[in-house]
């Protein structure tokens, strides 16, 4: 009969565990929503790799496991890109490579206990900069982070607070080495143990010492959300309809999706003046967001336009951070095809140059992302040291109702808020809408996928600056250094192994006498 090992001899069938075993953590997104998953879900994998008869196959399985991983996060895609996103998924899986070389290097045989601090050190670092890499916006943004698992877990909120989503990620990894020793590796307990240990110290003195956010004051901001509608006048009609409810109540902003106009409002004068009558009768400035061809300077461009009761005031913010294939199509000279295979654009949206800070009504200053750009930490912090209030992001989810997407979307707002100290407004077209305060916790109840309604929010205003927000990205810089230390290291003993050593010490050879024959007896 045949062994589990001889089973995995094939590389084919070694291959499509590992795929599999990379796209286990997707459980531990939304909509499953299993956070507490994302601290075994790499256990598999890691086991799987330490046992690679060769470093090289290590970094195929690390590879393949990144592709398992890559398809899992982002499998919603597959209606719009078809057979591209495994291919997209192929080049983004490349980087768990050295990752799962790593794993063998530090984890295979039996480890000592030396080996297996060093794991719990270099590995979630090595994790680290596969985000990285794939975090920047020609790869697809930093979407399926990890850490971003953990969205809905208060002591993670603190901690996104003090090192952002990038810590947690790190710690998030430090736990699944820990278990993945603890369960293959008796020889490197103790070091599991420390890990464990560690991560709960981490997160304890984050709980105790990482500061509050300060609440010094509350507004009242309303969600528009249409719903799927046949048209950008059906949608506007339906806008305007829900808007007029809000007359009364109060509301310091109202908010539309991304995309709720569908026509430049300098060619359209008959659509600002509606807006700008809906805000005089709700006595609300509005933030639409359109999806037009400029009238004023060539392309299409998304967005975020502030009208007030006199009408457009001047105050707009361009998208600057695209999505690929969607919004534009990377080496369009290239992979133009792919707009034949899926559903990319098919004209290159155009973008903005700077993050901008709204002033509405009231004295609140409010810094719009539109879409996809809620995904990068980056520009929710900027938008907080630049003196936001509130942050929004304005979405459209409507090709992907019946997905994942649109509650992963959502979520990634309460980890924005965390780490900026700043309440987080989410406004989707089609939904999932979400608003969460300055500490990650979410505002009454999600406006979900079928809703097509208004609401109005009591959103608590908080200042301060958090430490993510003071010093930005350190768990990565000290991801950095651990991985240049590493190298420094293992450089030193490949030099080492291969120096020649002293020639041995060879005694002179000595010369024996040939004795005299003894007479025969």
């Amino acid at each position: 009969m045949k062994t589990f090992g001889h089973w995995l001899a094939s590389p084919w069938r070694r291959s499509a565990l590992a795929a599999l075993a990379g796209a286990l953590p997707v459980f531990a997104f939304p909509a499953p929503s299993l956070w507490w998953f994302a601290y075994v879900a790499l256990v598999p994998w890691i086991v799987l790799v330490r046992s690679a008869p060769t470093g090289k196959r290590a970094a195929y399985d690390g590879w393949w496991g990144g592709f398992g991983y890559m398809v899992a996060v982002h499998h919603w895609l597959l209606p719009s890109l078809h057979v591209f996103i495994f291919l997209i998924a192929a080049l983004l899986g490349a980087l768990w490579a050295p990752w799962g070389w790593l794993v063998r290097r530090f984890l295979g045989g039996v480890p000592g206990p030396g080996r297996g601090l060093a794991a719990l050190l270099v590995l979630p670092s090595a994790w680290l900069m596969a985000e990285l890499v794939r975090s920047w916006q020609g790869l697809g943004g930093p979407w399926g982070m990890i850490g971003s698992s953990q969205w809905e877990v208060e002591p993670a909120l603190r901690l996104a607070s003090v090192g952002g989503v990038w810590l947690l990620s790190f710690l998030v990894v430090v736990v699944n080495v820990s278990v993945a020793v603890l369960v293959s590796v008796r020889e490197s307990r103790v070091p599991a143990v420390a890990g464990l240990v560690a991560t709960a110290a981490v997160t304890s003195a984050a709980w105790v010492w990482s500061p509050l956010p300060d609440v010094d004051g509350r507004t009242r901001i309303a969600v528009v959300q249409p719903g799927v509608m046949d048209g950008a006048d059906a949608r506007f009609d339906r806008e305007e309809q829900l808007t007029r409810k809000l007359a009364g109540q109060g509301v310091d902003l109202i908010v539309w999706g991304e995309s709720s106009v569908g026509f430049d409002l300098g060619d359209r004068p008959d659509l600002a003046r509606r807006i700008a009558a809906l805000s005089r009768e709700t006595g609300s400035d509005i933030l639409v967001n359109v999806d037009a061809r400029r009238s004023d300077k060539p392309g299409i461009y998304k967005s975020s336009v502030l009208v007030g009761p006199d009408g457009l005031t001047g105050d707009r913010y361009d998208k600057m951070r695209l999505v690929p294939f969607g919004e534009y199509v990377p080496f369009r000279s290239v992979l133009g095809w792919a707009t034949s295979v899926g559903k990319a654009a098919g004209e290159d949206r155009r973008r903005g140059s700077q993050q901008v800070i709204m002033n509405v009504g009231h004295g609140l200053r409010v810094g719009p992302m539109v879409c996809f750009e809620s995904a990068f930490p980056d520009m929710s912090r900027h938008l907080a040291q630049d003196g936001a209030d509130l942050l929004i992001a304005q979405s459209a989810t409507s090709t992907f109702q019946h997905s994942w997407a649109p509650e992963q979307h959502a979520s990634l707002a309460a980890l924005r808020a965390a780490e900026t100290g700043r309440p987080m407004v989410h406004a989707t077209l089609t939904g999932v809408s979400a608003v969460y305060d300055a500490s990650g916790h979410r505002i009454g109840s999600w406006l979900g996928t079928g809703d097509s309604r208004s609401v109005v929010y009591d959103i608590p205003l908080a200042h301060g600056v958090t430490p993510y927000a003071r010093h930005g990205d350190w768990p990565v810089h000290g991801a950095l250094l651990i991985l240049a230390v590493c190298c420094a290291v293992e450089g030193i003993r490949a030099v080492r192994l291969r120096r020649p050593g002293p020639a041995p010490h060879v005694p002179p050879a000595r010369t024996v006498r040939e004795s005299p024959a003894r007479p025969g007896r």
